[in-house]
């Protein structure tokens, strides 16, 4: 075979089991992995390769011999070209099944520590519809599939409001239902864009940065209030108006209606100004009797009912008695720290995003949790021995750090400070099994439980509790 042809053929090949990053793995003739797209475990293929790597191939499957029992039918009509849920095509109890696999296997294989029998996954009583913020893309230049490329027939208007295609940031599938956000996200959507076609209000153009409408982000909560923002390209003060209007006396049950004015090349608000337009500038989140104000560049986790699982269980691993001085590192707007600041002495809240801890401090003050602190600053940095100094010795420590997990001196710093007990929450295991490994000469883990956030997707959430040796 040609250096410069990469591309092979495998034919009548198992696939047989699904990997990181939500792809499925086969074996090639010569013993190599294949990591795959569009297949599903117990699937008979055949493989044409795209990539080939020193200890692996990457490829797709081009002819279905035998399907899967694992298989389930995708009830999405946008399945396979929309980027997201990724694993609708496999039983929601198969999902489950691999999520479960791929945290044992990371804290095995890449933490090497001792483990107990870990709690099988939580699953999601919600396995649609399950989203509390979505956002989605305008476009003038719609994503054509290959029919109607080929099609010689009018393709009419070509506008979108959906979401980008992997790897194509310039394209954008027109979404005509998303099963992932209840009603009435859909109605929203399918009504802005109806409008704004009607009206003539233009699409962003992202390759030529033209156009008004750049993006609209919807946010719900679970006790029915609905956050809507605009983002518009330019100041055109008549059709925005118009749009606004119009959202407003359709949709009176909209809580909150803002708007962004974005001229820069990319469509991030963080560091743009958000003007509320109609309603309040917020929303409110309620668990346990504890209210959450969410405005629009709140973090909040974006499914409520499995993020009550998730706190419920990181307290139930704390074990509080009532006489703890407990951190919580990688705080953010504060929702662990004050919802097992009832169980606790006193809650130190350590975060890195100014924005985050200001909501912190609002929700507390708003809450009536007057044993709470949050603090600001570079957790690498500002969680030192001054700082424990100045804040006491914590009894206990909870860690929800980012997908890279903690920077080695904040672990170095855990094991300096030593408490009783660590809960780590993750949202990835392979992370999370480094740094366990990191510590497991000083702690043991004794407990661990996976939650899944996010079905149809391959991604799970872990809870590891760390008991000192």
């Amino acid at each position: 075979m040609s250096r410069r042809n990469k591309k092979q053929i495998f034919t009548n090949v198992t696939v047989i089991d699904a990997g990181a990053k939500g792809k499925t793995v086969a074996k090639a003739p010569d013993g190599k992995v294949i990591f795959l797209t569009n297949a599903v475990p117990g699937d008979i293929v055949d493989i044409q390769t795209f990539k080939k790597r020193k200890a692996y191939y990457e490829g797709k499957a081009t002819v279905f011999h035998s399907l899967s029992d694992k298989r389930t039918e995708p009830v999405c009509d946008h399945f396979g070209t929309c980027g997201g849920c990724k694993w609708q095509n496999m039983s929601y109890e198969n999902q489950l099944f691999y999520k479960q696999k791929e945290v044992e296997n990371n804290l095995s294989r890449i933490g090497h520590i001792e483990l107990p029998e870990i709690t099988p996954i939580l699953g999601s009583e919600k396995q649609y519809f399950y989203r509390n913020k979505m956002e989605f893309s305008f476009s003038d230049s719609r994503w054509l599939t290959l029919e109607e490329i080929q099609s010689d027939r009018d393709l009419g208007d070509k506008n979108a409001l959906g979401f980008h295609i992997p790897g194509m940031w310039d394209k954008i599938l027109d979404v005509k239902k998303c099963h992932l956000q209840a009603d009435p996200s859909n109605a929203i959507r399918n009504t802005v864009k109806q409008f704004s076609i009607d009206n003539n209000l233009e699409f962003f153009n992202t390759r030529n940065q033209t156009g008004l409408l750049r993006t609209l982000m919807i946010r719900t909560t679970s006790i029915g209030e609905i956050m809507i923002i605009i983002q518009f390209f330019k100041d055109d003060e008549t059709k925005r108006i118009l749009l606004l209007d119009y959202l407003k006396e359709s949709f009176p049950e909209i809580t909150s209606l803002q708007y962004v004015i974005n001229g820069k090349a990319n469509d991030t608000i963080y560091d743009q100004e958000v003007i509320c337009y109609n309603g309040r500038d917020h929303i409110f989140e309620e668990m346990e009797g504890l209210k959450f104000k969410i405005n629009a560049k709140s973090f909040y986790q974006t499914n409520s009912d499995q993020a009550y699982q998730l706190y419920k269980i990181t307290r139930d691993f704390a074990d509080l008695k009532g006489d703890e001085l407990v951190y919580d590192l990688y705080t953010g707007t504060g929702t662990i720290a004050q919802f097992i600041a009832k169980k606790a002495n006193k809650v130190v809240g350590i975060e890195a995003v100014p924005d985050a801890i200001f909501a912190a401090k609002e929700n507390a003050q708003l809450n009536g949790v007057n044993n709470v602190e949050f603090y600001v600053g570079d957790m690498k940095n500002v969680f030192n021995k001054d700082f424990i100094d100045t804040h006491g010795q914590p009894d206990v420590i909870i860690t929800d750090p980012p997908r890279d997990g903690m920077h080695k001196d904040v672990v170095q710093q855990i094991l300096n400070i030593a408490p009783k007990k660590i809960v780590y929450v993750s949202c990835n295991s392979a992370t999370q099994a480094r740094d366990l490994a990191l510590m497991d000469e000083t702690y043991k883990v004794t407990k661990a439980q996976p939650v899944d956030m996010f079905p149809q997707t391959h991604h799970v959430e872990n809870v590891v509790l760390l008991e000192h040796r």
